[in-house]
């Protein structure tokens, strides 16, 4: 075995006009309309999964808005939107009833006319495609873990993760030193709670001045349908059972192509009480019987779980800084109240394109791209997100508050001409501060999978096909080791083991004498445990080599 330091090893450097960080929707539609402006650009994507598309998980509902902007002929060029919705409902439960909202008391944020039940996965592989027949290089399962800075103190680029690292920390003999990517410009595109995004926000101070950016975990099942009980194009979205009114949360239900139903459940992780468990909840929810006849008969054959940011407009950081910019959800650009970002992705991705080519024409580098945000707030995506700037702040004052608000911002307001509440609501603090000591906090008991409507964690993330190479070191790293039986069992009750949607996390050991393993194998880079850790004391890196989950279809 090598013993030779890996920083002893000098890494060889690549130059490109841009590096993009990150190959879903957001860096690719950077990507492509940055070489639809000018071919000539040299431009590369770094995608941490196998494949662009492996590590994308969504609903998802596309609103073909920005795609359209980017190719008008997406249609004709074979773009995955094949299921268009057809019917919405919305329903409210109580733990075996529901009511139904008529369909013109709905918002519009509601109503999803014009738009298609698709796989994201599938739309971002597409997506990649695209790009490379415009000359863009994309390098999957290569994670970029390292932001490179000038004697300026701009960003000059990135460098990739090292290879075969052991789980000793010192090089095997398949070591390979990580590259380092240089250029202009850097976009920034990894999604919710991005590792280098969080190293920029704090390190320039994007937040400064900004709401705490809120967060929520989704959780997706991917079923084969009975074909007797499919019903393509069929939205349903609900509230209500089985969180409990003060928990920000809610569902989805979507009957795609192909006989199959996608259906998910979120849970805001500015949730209260430790002993809730976001997956279970999501199991709970299944066996309502407003659901589950939608999915008897049926067989499950997908799952998944990612994070999504969702403050908003008020949370959003500033998205440029010297060299560099924030794209899609890295950003925040998603609207909570439309579950949607994908539309926000692809946009971003294409005004800050538009900013950077202009730039680099004049010969600039290095500089911040102010252009960027400028157009933004001259856009449709703009405007769009300000009608719903307060919609994740109403819940913190309770679910039937929020509902009332919600309808009277977005249903009412602009029935008077208004788009743009005259009000704003802010919130001062994060997501793991919310979580309360245990002791104070009701136990929440859920009942046993039947395997057949409700599932485990572990046969659940056996259909995310998820893998990583087990001799590497752990991507799940602990500031301080004694913090999670000293403060998270003692205090909170261990909620590691509750909130991870995968089983990365179980305290082990006779009482008094636990610990915490941590079981990386089965993560499926959600994110959650490095936003609702109740002491910060989880941080999120990118395993080596492509490792993660591979999703078909999400």
């Amino acid at each position: 075995m090598n013993q030779t330091s890996p920083d002893a090893i000098e890494r060889e450097a690549m130059e490109y006009d841009v590096v993009t960080v990150g190959g879903g929707p957001a860096g690719l539609s950077f990507a492509i309309r940055l070489k639809q402006l000018n071919s000539d650009l040299s431009v590369c994507v770094l995608e941490k999964g196998s494949e662009p598309g492996a590590h994308i998980l969504s609903g998802a509902i596309v609103d073909p808005k920005a795609l359209t902007e980017l190719f008008p002929d997406w249609k004709e060029r074979g773009a995955p939107l094949k299921q268009a919705v057809t019917r919405d409902e919305f329903l409210f439960l109580s733990e075996t009833g529901a009511r139904g909202t008529p369909g013109w008391l709905l918002p519009e944020c509601f109503h999803n006319d014009g738009n298609y039940v698709v796989s994201l996965g599938a739309l971002t592989r597409w997506l990649a495609q695209q790009a490379e027949a415009l000359g863009v290089e994309i390098f999957p399962g290569f994670a970029a873990t390292e932001v490179l800075y000038d004697a300026n103190n701009a960003v000059k680029g990135v460098a990739t993760g090292d290879m075969g690292i052991g789980k000793d920390g010192q090089p095997t003999d398949q070591f390979q030193r990580g590259m380092e990517l240089h250029a202009k410009y850097t976009i920034f595109a990894e999604g919710a709670r991005g590792q280098l995004g969080r190293q920029l926000i704090e390190k320039y101070k994007l937040d400064e001045g900004k709401d705490p950016q809120s967060y929520s975990i989704g959780i997706k099942e991917l079923w084969q349908a009975d074909p007797a009980k499919h019903q393509p194009g069929l939205v349903v979205h609900t509230a209500g059972w089985p969180l409990q009114s003060d928990t920000y949360g809610g569902s989805f239900l979507y009957h795609a192509e192909d006989g199959k139903i996608a259906v998910g459940f979120v849970v805001g992780l500015d949730y209260k009480n430790p002993w809730l468990s976001p997956f279970n909840e999501f199991q709970r929810f299944k066996t309502h019987p407003s659901i589950r006849k939608h999915l008897e008969g049926g067989k499950r054959i997908g799952y998944g779980a990612r994070a999504l940011t969702v403050g908003g407009l008020l949370s959003l950081p500033k998205t440029i800084f010297p060299g560099g910019v924030l794209v899609g959800c890295e950003a925040g650009f998603l609207n909570a109240s439309r579950i949607k970002g994908s539309h926000a992705a692809i946009k971003t991705g294409m005004l800050a394109a538009e900013a950077a080519a202009a730039a680099l024409v004049e010969g600039r580098k290095h500089d911040a791209l102010t252009a960027y945000p400028e157009a933004f707030e001259k856009s449709w995506l703009h405007a769009e997100l300000q009608q719903s700037k307060n919609f994740k702040q109403w819940f913190k004052k309770g679910r039937n508050f929020a509902t009332l608000m919600t309808g009277i911002e977005q249903w009412l307001l602009p029935k008077l001409g208004i788009r743009n509440p005259p009000w704003t609501l802010h919130h001062s603090t994060p997501d793991h501060a919310c979580l309360q000591p245990a002791a104070t906090q009701p136990k929440i008991e859920y009942p046993k999978p039947d395997g057949v409507l409700t599932f485990d964690r572990l046969s659940s993330v056996f259909l995310s096909s998820t893998h990583h190479d087990e001799n590497q070191p752990s991507h799940l790293t602990l500031k301080d080791a004694t913090i999670p039986v000293s403060v998270n069992l003692a205090k909170y009750a261990g909620p590691e083991a509750r909130y991870c949607p995968a089983g990365v996390y179980e305290y082990v050991g006779e009482p008094g004498h636990e610990r915490l393993q941590i079981n990386a194998a089965n993560c499926v880079h959600c994110k959650t445990c490095d936003i609702k850790d109740p002491t910060q004391n989880i941080v999120w890196v990118a395993p080596q080599g492509g490792g993660g989950p591979n999703y078909q279809n999400m």
